[in-house]
């Protein structure tokens, strides 16, 4: 009865795989979580400065 037992599977390895699995899954989730609670941001890009500013537009005066 001995001769019709054929492992067609090894369950060590299969099981050793799926727990690499998990433990590359649950790092990428905290890399993940920890980038998005880092207050750095990107640079915001400059914006032109008032007295930088070219019009041919004199301002309005008020008159009191």
């Amino acid at each position: 009865m001995n001769t019709l037992f054929i492992p067609l599977v090894d369950w060590g390895m299969g099981s050793f795989i799926i727990g690499v699995f998990a433990v590359v899954c649950i790092a990428l989730v905290l890399v993940v979580v920890s980038l998005m609670r880092t207050d750095v941001s990107a640079p915001m890009p400059e914006t032109p400065k008032k007295e930088d500013a070219t019009t041919d537009v004199e301002p309005v005066k008020k008159e009191e």
